[in-house]
């Protein structure tokens, strides 16, 4: 078995070395980083990775982020005419990262309410450790370690009780680099709320998702809500060919918290997100609205499990795919309920949509009930376009590409305006279709 982590060891050894944080990170950082070293890269003879195939990204020569990178320098960093494709059409309170790199140049936002924390996770580490010391834990797979041992840094989110933030939270993710880890910790106190964009970007580039890896954001999201509380969090993915794109979220619940989620994916040659959400509280809800839309050679693979604990936990999933050219779709969905779980009321649905015959999907919805008060149900379909809807479009003078993108428009749009997203939020997310089926037009 050879030691996937052996590339990064000596600049892990020098960041260690020269760090200037508290010593409980210095020992998690080694101790996930030795966990990385057992698990190495996920391969496909595991069964969650079994669709999921990172040989683009693990045959990169050389193996992507040998050494810490540095801060982000200019080049790395986005043009305002590139960011503002992507900002929110509102005052919100932003955070920009170039390479991992929170860059207070382009971080901006009104002030902040009492009861509420806003900053990066290296001025957190120096000005408030203890919103951090517990969020480290045994993390939750080979990637998700590697990002706890190497992350530069991150944003952190923190709410006390009863503390409502108005203003939505964004966070830009731009990466150049082959290697950029970064970290988002959002923990909501019992009865706040807020609302948190976080959108992943990077160069546009020429052509199809095709060819090698240059680029690679691993990102680690992990959000605590306490009882009664709200968090609306809407992610988009839009970086370009080359990139590779892994994202982890793990979620913990308390009793009658919320986690209204929304993921809209369109970027890279290849993206994984994961989301484990533990309904650890009575009446605790989870909403998942979601879309990938691919095109060329891209892959990515959206995989969800939620944990019901608590007595009466809703989760609602939706999400639909629209696979175009040789492109791959994943969607991996499990839904649990524990023994004692009564009431749960589960619901996952994924419907996805093929335009080419060389488009493929693979679709994997799972129950796991060990309780028996409960209603849970889910489904998967694949299919092509309604050609008598087509038929019904042509025959009324719309000529055929337009009617194939209005009943592509019409079946994408519908997840995200089913997610019941603030208007900013919902404009942002349709901003994002039209351009993606704008690129396919083009």
């Amino acid at each position: 078995m050879t030691d996937d982590s052996a590339p990064f060891r000596e600049g892990f050894d020098q960041m260690l070395a020269t760090a200037a944080e508290p010593v409980w990170l210095t020992f998690r950082r080694r101790a996930e980083m030795d966990r990385f070293a057992l698990l190495g890269f996920p391969t496909r003879r595991q069964e969650a990775w079994r669709f999921t195939d990172l040989e683009p990204l693990t045959a990169a020569a050389p193996l992507p982020m040998a050494a810490p990178l540095p801060m982000a320098m200019a080049d790395d960093l986005p043009s305002p005419a590139s960011l503002a494709l992507w900002l929110l059409p509102v005052t919100t309170h932003r955070l920009v990262l170039a390479n991992g790199h929170v860059v207070p140049s382009l971080s901006a936002g009104p002030p902040l309410p009492d009861g509420v924390w806003l900053a990066s996770v290296a001025e957190t580490l120096r000005r408030r450790p203890d919103l951090l010391e517990g969020a480290f834990g045994d993390e939750d797979g080979a990637l998700a370690a590697l990002n706890a041992a190497l992350f530069t840094d991150g944003v952190v989110l923190a709410l006390e009780p009863g503390v409502t933030l108005e203003t939505p939270v964004e966070v830009i993710h731009h990466t150049t680099a082959a290697g950029a880890h970064a970290r988002l910790h959002i923990a909501l106190g019992a009865g706040s709320r807020a609302t948190v964009v976080e959108t992943a970007i990077g160069p546009v580039g020429d052509g199809a998702a095709a060819g090698p890896v240059t680029s690679w954001g691993n990102t680690v999201g992990v959000v605590t809500l306490g009882a009664d509380a709200v968090l609306t969090h809407l992610h988009i993915q839009a970086e370009g060919p080359a990139a590779c794109h892994t994202a982890a979220v793990r979620a913990v619940l308390a009793d009658r918290a919320r986690y209204d989620a929304c993921a809209v994916i369109t970027g890279a040659r290849l993206s994984r997100r994961d989301m484990a959400v533990v309904l650890a509280g009575d009446e605790a809800e989870f909403r998942l609205y979601g879309a990938y839309l691919l095109d060329g050679g891209q892959e990515a693979t959206l995989s969800v499990r939620a944990d019901h604990l608590g007595l009466g936990c809703r989760t609602d999933e939706v999400v639909k795919g629209v696979l175009a050219g040789a492109s791959h779709g994943v969607f991996l969905g499990t839904l649990a309920v524990a023994p004692g779980a009564d009431g749960a009321d589960a619901r996952q649905v994924n419907r996805n949509l093929l335009l080419s015959p060389t488009a493929r999907v693979d679709t994997k919805p799972e129950l796991e009930i060990l309780a028996d008060d409960v209603k849970c149900a889910h489904g998967a379909t694949v299919g092509s376009l309604d050609e008598a809807a087509l038929f019904y479009l042509q025959a009324r003078g719309i000529d055929p590409e337009t009617a194939r993108r209005m009943l592509v428009e019409a079946f994408a749009a519908e997840v995200l305006d089913a997610a019941g997203l603030p208007t900013a939020l919902a404009e942002l997310a349709h901003r994002h279709l039209w351009r993606w089926l704008d690129g396919r037009d083009s």
